[in-house]
């Protein structure tokens, strides 16, 4: 597998950024189809898992004419049919049907395709064997992306932090510019909702010119065939969903699967340095424009000038972008504005990075994420940074407080690391020590104090026994001016439904304050 500079020639056999062009990798070409209305008339169609993603799909699924079956393991579900929103779509098909807790694995075999939530590991239901007998089983993204029309230009965003805050502000950005954008996929609505709305009968044109969306490794389990991005980044790889992928190697091939289609013009955008991500990428085998996240070609961020610098010359960009006006918290969201300018430049929508510029000041990260939530009586401002499940997402929060006297709230569920000893906290203790305390909580929490103990943490660590104790503990704590930060570094699992639980949770203790 070579990589070759785009403007002179030559081949190369590692990833070093080159100061001349774009990196090119050669891949043979895939062709990206795309479904016409009705296209699965008279065709069954499974769906596995019944969230967000999976209602969605049965939906779409419905809409393109195909029948359904609908399947969860959880019997506390309710059925699609006795659904007003499904109602009608099911009766036109004369084919919805809803299957919760067990059921007869011939169903799966006897279906056309097989449609499978993000949240269903290939393991249930029999999937892989599914797959690899040659059955049509395909991710929901996929599944929505088939439907899409062709002129949607997709930016595609994934890395294990910061995925959901770049997909953001790329889409205010596009927004900010009058361009119709949906925005979602991982976050927030699933990409079905974006391709059924390419189906209703007013959609003379399509309703977007361009699908942001934000991609989980878990909607990456099954290689996707007609999902294939216009630009695609992927910020990090930290250990994470290891429970699922095994091992970090596993983990990055999956991540990289983003690039698996892209060809020609596509730009593709990887963070520098990731030794595990370079070795995905040389094995994704596909042809496109690769820049870098901190290096050349790319884009390259000073922090302490609040300065992004960008040298693509395969786009013909060449010049700065100033990040001092930006009015989220945190010097890591610098890091996300100047990757979300770069991808939208690469769409080819008529916007360059001195366009952008207007768009910096008005850009919010999305709930959870460094939100501040309010300033109570006593004059301390609360924090919800739920989303940090993970500790290198809670480290980039803290890099951003330093000047911030604050007091931060660790806890949960503490992530699976590949093949370490350590659950990875003692990397807090650095930037921990501007602050006036650590509380610690949930099933995670007396292991979590343990590790700062034990690696010289020298400020206050008190351990509470859930999140509701933590919050009890910093209301004592606090003084005027101090910031209380809920970043957990740890899933939610154990106390709450998911992390946005949880930084609803949290809030609610913070208004009861203010």
């Amino acid at each position: 597998m070579k990589l070759q500079s785009l403007n002179k020639g030559y081949a190369i056999r590692t990833l070093s950024p080159k100061p001349n062009g774009s990196a090119k990798l050669k891949i043979p070409k895939t062709i990206r189809s795309c479904a016409t209305k009705q296209d699965l008339r008279g065709q069954s169609v499974a769906i596995i898992g019944l969230g967000k993603s999976g209602r969605a799909a049965a939906r779409l699924a419905l809409a393109r004419g195909a029948s359904v079956l609908a399947f969860d393991q959880n019997p506390n579900y309710g059925l699609l049919e006795q659904d007003p929103i499904f109602e009608r779509l099911g009766n036109d098909n004369g084919g919805l049907r809803t299957i919760l807790g067990q059921f007869d694995g011939e169903l799966l075999d006897n279906a056309d395709r097989v449609v499978v939530s993000p949240g269903v590991p290939l393991q249930n239901y029999g999937l892989s064997s599914l797959l690899h007998s040659g059955k049509q089983v395909m991710s929901e993204l996929d599944f929505a992306a088939e439907i899409l029309p062709k002129s949607i230009k997709i930016l595609a965003v994934t890395g294990t932090n910061g995925k959901s805050t770049v997909a953001t502000f790329a889409g205010q950005m596009l927004s900010h510019f009058g361009i119709e954008t949906f925005v979602g996929g991982n976050l927030g609505s699933p990409l079905s909702e974006a391709a059924f709305q390419c189906l209703q009968p007013h959609s003379l044109k399509p309703k977007f010119k361009v699908a942001v969306v934000e991609v989980s490794s878990y909607q990456m389990e099954i290689p996707n065939k007609c999902f294939c991005p216009s630009v695609a980044v992927v910020l990090n790889l930290t250990p994470d969903h290891l429970e699922r992928h095994r091992t970090m190697r596993d983990y990055a091939v999956t991540k990289c699967r983003l690039f698996l289609h892209m060809t020609d013009a596509k730009l593709g955008l990887l963070c520098f340095g990731n030794q595990y991500l370079n070795e995905a990428i040389m094995e994704s085998m596909n042809e496109l424009n690769l820049a870098w996240i901190g290096a050349t070609p790319g884009v390259k961020i000073d922090m302490e000038a609040k300065i992004a610098s960008f040298e693509v010359p395969a786009l013909g960009v060449n010049s700065q972008l100033q990040l001092g006006a930006m009015n989220t918290i945190g010097i890591h969201n610098y890091h996300n504005a100047a990757v979300a300018a770069l991808s939208v430049v690469g769409l080819n929508v008529g916007l360059d990075i001195e366009d952008i510029g207007p768009s910096i000041e008005k850009l919010r990260a999305p709930p959870h994420r460094m939100q501040i939530v309010c300033k109570d009586i006593h004059g301390v401002t609360w924090v919800d940074d739920s989303k940090a499940t993970n500790v290198e997402a809670t480290y980039a929060g803290l890099m951003g407080l330093k000047r911030q006297k604050s007091l931060i709230l660790l806890g949960g569920l503490a992530k699976v690391l590949d093949g370490q000893e350590s659950n990875g906290f003692e990397q807090l203790i650095e930037p921990l020590k501007y602050h006036r305390c650590v509380i610690t909580f949930g099933s995670s929490g007396t292991l979590i104090q343990k590790t700062l103990s034990e690696n010289g943490l020298s400020i206050p660590c008190i351990r509470a026994v859930n999140l509701k104790g933590a919050v009890s503990w910093a209301r004592r704590m606090a003084e005027h001016g101090d910031t209380i930060v809920l970043s957990p570094g740890c899933a939610s699992f154990d106390e709450f439904r998911n992390f946005e639980h949880r930084g609803m949770f949290f809030q609610e203790l913070a208004f009861s304050s203010c």
